[in-house]
């Protein structure tokens, strides 16, 4: 049975025509967006309205399988037309339009009584005001557009929604650690988000704030005075190359863990260079290595070139004939989003609970610079690669073996197999 958290109580029984429910991770926001979704359903008997999510494969996966869970619950009987996109409920006679929100020009036609969406913090406001558009249904008796959302810094929904609120507009805030459910079942449930995400994420994420954090600095977790620190190679231990694949400049970071943490030893940054060019380099440095060698690096570097052969092949052909017999390939079948991989180097810089897990020798001088000079675009979440062309290349080359390392895992796909 439903038991309403305060924050879910406030969000239901707000009166705005168009209304969100903002929180942290694990706030409960799913279970309001359903309930919120069958209150709109028996209040607009025998009128649609439509339940949507940024994308199918979200709307599929969390959406709908949250909104399954509530129907059953509460013993409404339903049916699902999956050729239309629709779901119907018998008692209220009600038609539920279920769609992914990546095409926003999709979204004309049909008036409706109602409208909720998922996830709404990764959605276009184009979206948002097209939905908005089609809340006209002359027969519904309460007409109501609502959303649901994790803040992501100063967005369209805080400008909308919090700092400057639009007339007819109402947010109600999640406070940090109300969802007693959840904590009674996974009592370290936040204390496992601080040791896995930074500082400013962790506000963000789990305390739910409005942080301006895209007008920092990308690594914004590195300080010069903490995270340098020279480290002895040792070729009996796991070496880590990770590579990025760029001929102006061809930039790859050498890594060893060392007390429990990863210390990045080197950098090998060649102007125009090959992928053989960087080998032979990383031959002059490394060649008498006897431990095991693991090789990250982007993804990319599997395409084939017209020589029909991939960089990751050509460097295998190299490595074998320097004499490397212990390697593995660990590189995934896609790249994954730049934030993503952006926030776990950031996480082991420094997390939540003020831990260093990452180190950078001071000879790393360009992924120093990466660090201290690299920014977003103005009022966006996008790295400015244009500022200045030299930069983003060693840290992009570490992002790569931090998230193989600690990113999330897709479920198949990933090569992860011996090279020889």
């Amino acid at each position: 049975m439903y038991d309403p958290l305060p924050s879910q109580s406030r969000f239901q029984s707000a009166t705005a025509r168009f209304k969100g429910f903002s929180g942290p991770v694990g706030s409960g926001k799913s279970a309001a967006l359903c309930y919120e979704t069958l209150k709109l359903c028996y209040m607009n008997r025998g009128r649609q309205g439509i339940l949507a999510a940024p994308t199918y494969a979200m709307l599929r996966d969390a959406t709908l399988a949250s909104l399954y869970e509530a129907l059953e619950e509460g013993d409404v009987e339903f049916e699902v037309k999956k050729s239309d996109g629709e779901l119907w409920m018998k008692a209220p006679g009600s038609t539920v339009l279920l769609r992914s929100l990546d095409e926003p020009e999709r979204l004309r036609g049909t008036n409706l009584a109602w409208f909720g969406i998922d996830e709404l913090s990764y959605t276009r406001e184009e979206a948002w005001l097209r939905l908005e558009a089609r809340l006209r249904d002359p027969n519904a008796e309460k007409l109501c557009g609502f959303g649901v959302w994790t803040p992501q810094g100063h967005d369209w929904l805080y400008k909308r929604f919090i700092q400057e609120r639009v007339a007819g507009y109402e947010c109600v805030r999640a406070q940090p650690f109300e969802n007693r459910y959840l904590l009674d079942k996974t009592p370290d449930y936040y204390e496992r988000l601080e040791s896995s995400y930074d500082p400013k994420f962790y506000r963000q994420e789990a305390l739910g704030e409005y942080l301006n954090s895209r007008a920092d600095r990308v690594y914004h977790c590195f300080n010069a005075a903490v995270h340098q620190a020279r480290h002895a190679y040792d070729p009996r231990k796991l070496l880590m190359w990770s590579l990025d694949f760029n001929v102006a400049p061809m930039t790859s970071v050498v890594l060893q863990w060392d007390n429990g943490r990863l210390a990045v030893l080197d950098e090998i940054v060649l102007e125009r260079a090959t992928t053989e060019e960087a080998c032979m380099e990383f031959e002059n440095r490394y060649k008498g290595h006897m431990g095991p060698l693991e090789v990250f690096g982007d993804a990319s570097g599997k395409n084939m070139h017209t020589t029909g052969s991939t960089d990751y092949s050509t460097l295998q052909t190299y490595l074998y004939r320097a004499g490397f017999r212990y390697v593995k390939l660990r590189v995934p079948t896609k790249n994954p989003p730049v934030l993503n991989r952006v926030r776990k180097v950031n996480a082991l810089l420094t997390n939540a609970l003020g831990e260093v897990r990452l180190e950078v020798d001071p000879r790393c001088k360009e992924l120093i610079k990466d660090f201290e000079e690299v920014m977003f675009k103005p009022e966006s979440g996008v790295v400015d690669k244009l500022r200045d062309p030299q930069r983003t290349h060693a840290s992009d080359a570490l992002g790569y073996v931090v998230w193989e390392l600690f990113g999330e895992k897709p479920s198949a796909g990933e090569i992860n197999r011996p090279l020889f």
